[in-house]
């Protein structure tokens, strides 16, 4: 049995950690770090865990354990791993912004693999330490790569995506609360979302004469979980063509399935699955990614990652059901 920390246990996607690796076969959560909540019962905070677990928060680690995930805000990561260390097989898991692109991929003599398993899934293998993708930016590059791999970006992308409430963390804000989230939707950081630059560092990873420009429009929708994609670029092969592309670009994905029916969000919350759409319009691809962004988005990528540094079966611990009604 591997031994697992997590630093950071208080939030959203530190509570769909604790459920994963708490129903996970191979490994035991040795310890959940939190500064706020030490002494308390992980089922005070993560109320659904009573019955499953008598383990308390701790703001001390075991510097042992095999692999560690970090669940702290942005920037949190780097300032954690200055001031704590943990031992030389220890791998690393950050789920924060902080790893992420290749100019901050190298920290401490450790140099961390971009956690995208249907783009790095043999880099992620011999991985030590790794930075998850961002929620949106999992959605959107699952639903680009295959184009990117054979080199079909040839035209501006324009992209729609909407994520539920939970991506904007635990703590409540001017836009997380009910009586705002409620009966409500809105845009932000248009253009400019930092998701953008990982997105685009993957695409060039394919097809490095892309240059063309991504304008993406992020919507927060009046609902908890999940995030829904709309994709589209201009694209001259036929429709055929374009699922015979994508079905081919994850013939090995286990999590990530195209659907010639359109897709929704429940089909995908509360699992690490992500379902595409393809749909041709005159000369445009469109293209609808779904995904949950506490699971696929987060903490399942991240236990998909761990996985696959372990040489588990990629779907370990990950087998969970939508419920559609």
């Amino acid at each position: 049995m591997k031994q697992v920390g997590i630093v950071g246990g208080a939030g959203y996607t530190a509570g769909e950690l604790i459920r994963l690796l708490l129903n996970h076969p191979k490994v035991n959560l040795n310890f959940v770090f939190s500064t706020s909540k030490v002494g308390n019962h992980l089922y005070e905070v993560h109320q659904d865990l009573l019955g499953n677990t008598q383990l308390k928060f701790t703001n001390q680690i075991d510097p042992m354990v095999d692999v560690v995930f970090l669940c702290l805000g942005h920037g949190n990561s780097k300032k954690f791993l200055e001031q704590n260390h943990f031992a030389s097989h220890t791998k690393i898991i950050d789920l924060s912004t902080d790893f992420r692109l290749a100019k901050n991929a190298v920290f401490q003599e450790k140099t961390f693999v971009y956690g995208l398993p249907e783009l790095n899934k043999e880099v992620i293998k011999k991985a030590n330490y790794i930075a998850n993708p961002g929620c949106f930016a999992t959605a959107i590059q699952l639903a680009l790569l295959p184009l990117a791999h054979h080199n079909l970006l040839n035209s501006s992308v324009h992209i729609n995506a909407t994520t539920g409430a939970t991506g904007l963390g635990v703590t409540p804000g001017e836009t997380t609360h009910f009586s705002w989230r409620d009966n409500n939707f809105s845009i932000y950081k248009a253009f400019t979302h930092q998701h953008l630059d990982e997105i685009n560092e993957s695409l060039l990873h394919l097809q490095p004469h892309f240059l063309d420009e991504l304008y993406f429009i992020p919507n927060r929708g009046n609902f908890s979980r999940g995030i829904f994609a709309s994709i589209y670029l201009k694209f001259d092969k036929n429709i055929d063509e374009a699922f015979e592309l994508f079905n081919d670009f994850y013939r090995e994905a286990p999590f990530t399935h195209v659907s010639k029916i359109p897709v929704h969000l429940k089909q995908v919350v509360n699992t690490n699955n992500c379902f595409i759409h393809l749909e041709k319009y005159k000369n445009t691809l469109l293209m609808t990614s779904v995904i949950d962004n506490l699971l696929k988005g987060a903490s399942g990528q991240a236990v998909q990652n761990m996985n696959l540094m372990y040489g588990f079966n990629e779907k370990e611990g990950l087998q969970l059901k939508a419920t559609t009604f």
